[in-house]
């Protein structure tokens, strides 16, 4: 969904669907709650893949629906050295085809070259901040994006505090923000670390810890479905389900990740983060109010609830992989460790399923299966809930089957939508049962704009709306949950789970294929 990538369905800019009504609403109308304060995006990494893949196109794409501040700044930040215009065309050079409005959007845009560890390039952000907020009115108010690699996070907001550019006027004018992206640290020491060094110089509610699977549509929509519509609430606790899979499968490899992925591993990039809050929102309570803090307490809660692992109970809940050399939607792939920046004899996963349960009342004893791998058979990221079996056979005599039992399925992409499945008869003179299905598609009959999941983000980061965000308690408890179970992995004892080789293009190694076959229904 972003310019520049081709690997998502294009929403972006368009108008979905042409059968619902037209409530006559603004295009704007959906994407923000007001009108936003001006303010100044500093994106620090400006140079790089992520401002010219994600962020730019993102803050196109809110320019064109009118969802900016009026006025805003961006200025980009990173050690090449480039002027103003040169910048926009670098950037422009990230969009396939010519943005409509491209030359109106340039105009917002603005450049400063500087070394992140030294005091004299900030010296010199701060002068530009203060003439660029002079020449435009956006009041000193100020979004300072850490686009740049993780162990950059802390040089950079501890500099942005010692020219004081974190401070915020008493006035309630001249607010300060920082976003970072995950990881946020690589186990519970260097998170709580980051999360010290950020705070001598922003207040909790100026970090903006963003993980963008939280603001995708359908990842929001769990919620809804759970709390918005009393069909579903009685039945979601252990007396009716059977056990929860939560997948995020990638056809992609590294890429251009290499150096960060050997080091971290599938357990660090997408479990301590992405599943995690998949994981808090289909199993949490309900908040009293649908308020920032109040659904994060409700989310620390579940964190809280995970029941550790044992040493041995390691070996039993996770199954480990490294995807080898295979096809991939017709396309012959090399293995992990023949890719470009990867140690010849690596044996960091690509590939894990971790088994894991919620020591509490309304989940107890019901199994989560949490998974995630690279190069595997199809993109795809859903939740399942499986409901238990009818209890009583009452058709026995007469199907001498077992009834399959009711699946209710939360896509998230491709399939972005809910699906639940039933048990009907066949037409005809025998009695014969049949799985039906109730297919609801997340975008259809909808007209509006649809937003990319950095578009949300920072459209709330400006508003300062904390919901989409991660807070450091629930950082640290999963971390706490994780931490040990990283060690153990990598501590090369007899009872550490092995990695286990699998082809690319499949479904992940042999000793998972029971545990992938009753997530994917096969």
């Amino acid at each position: 969904m972003v310019a520049g990538t081709g690997s998502e369905r294009e929403f972006r800019g368009a108008v979905v669907g042409g059968t619902a009504p037209d409530l006559g609403l603004p295009l704007s109308e959906c994407v923000t709650t007001g009108p936003l304060e001006p303010c100044t995006i500093v994106i620090f990494g400006a140079s790089g893949d992520l401002t010219a893949r994600k962020l730019v196109p993102s803050l196109y794409n809110l320019f064109v629906h009118d969802s900016l501040p009026r006025p805003f700044t961006i200025l980009g930040c990173a050690r090449t050295s480039m002027g103003d215009e040169e910048f926009r065309v670098k950037l422009r050079g990230a969009f396939p085809e010519a943005p409509a409005r491209w030359e109106e959007f340039a105009g917002h845009l603005f450049y400063q070259a500087l070394e992140y560890d030294s005091v004299h390039g900030y010296v010199a952000l701060a002068g530009r901040l203060r003439e660029l907020d002079r020449e435009r009115g956006t009041g000193g108010n100020r979004v300072f994006y850490a686009a740049v690699p993780p162990d950059l996070y802390s040089t950079v907001a501890e500099m942005i505090g010692r020219q004081g550019l974190a401070r915020e006027r008493d006035d309630g004018n001249g607010w300060s923000r920082i976003v970072v992206e995950k990881p946020f640290g690589r186990d519970l020491p260097t998170a709580m670390e980051l999360d010290g060094t950020l705070h001598r110089s922003f207040g909790e509610h100026q970090i903006f810890r963003i993980d963008h699977y939280l603001a995708k549509e359908t990842v929001q929509n769990v919620l809804m479905l759970r709390f918005a519509n009393a069909i579903f609430e009685p039945l979601w606790n252990r007396n009716f389900v059977d056990h929860v899979g939560i997948l995020a499968a990638e056809t992609l490899g590294v890429e251009h990740r290499a150096g960060y992925y050997d080091r971290s591993g599938v357990l660090r990039d997408m479990f301590q983060n992405h599943l995690m809050q998949l994981l808090a929102l289909i199993a949490m309570e309900a908040p009293s109010r649908f308020e920032s803090d109040r659904v994060q307490d409700e989310k620390a809660k579940l964190f809280r609830s995970l029941k550790p692992l044992t040493a041995a109970g390691v070996h039993e809940s996770l199954i480990l992989g490294q995807y080898g050399p295979g096809a991939v939607e017709g396309t012959q792939i090399p293995g992990y460790r023949e890719e470009p920046g990867v140690r010849p004899d690596s044996v960091t996963p690509t590939f894990a399923v971790l088994r894991l349960f919620l020591d509490n009342w309304r989940w107890q004893g019901v199994p989560f299966y949490l998974t995630s791998g690279k190069r595997l058979a199809r993109k795809v990221t859903e939740i399942t809930v499986q409901f238990k079996e009818v209890p009583h056979s009452m058709f026995q005599r007469v199907l001498g089957e077992r009834i399959i039992a009711n699946r209710l399925i939360v896509g998230i992409y491709p399939d972005e939508g809910i699906r639940l499945t039933f048990q009907t008869k066949n037409p005809g003179a025998q009695m014969c049962l049949r799985s039906v299905l109730m297919d609801f598609k997340y975008y259809e009959d909808y007209r509006g704009p649809v937003l990319d999941a950095y578009d949300k983000a920072l459209v709330d980061c400006i508003q300062g709306d904390h919901m989409l965000f991660w807070r450091q308690d629930g950082v640290e408890l999963c971390w706490a949950f994780l931490t040990p179970i990283l060690e153990e992995c990598e501590a090369c004892g007899p009872k550490v789970p092995p990695i286990h080789p699998y082809e690319a293009g499949t479904w992940g190694p042999d000793p998972a294929r029971a545990w992938m076959r009753m997530m994917l229904n096969q």
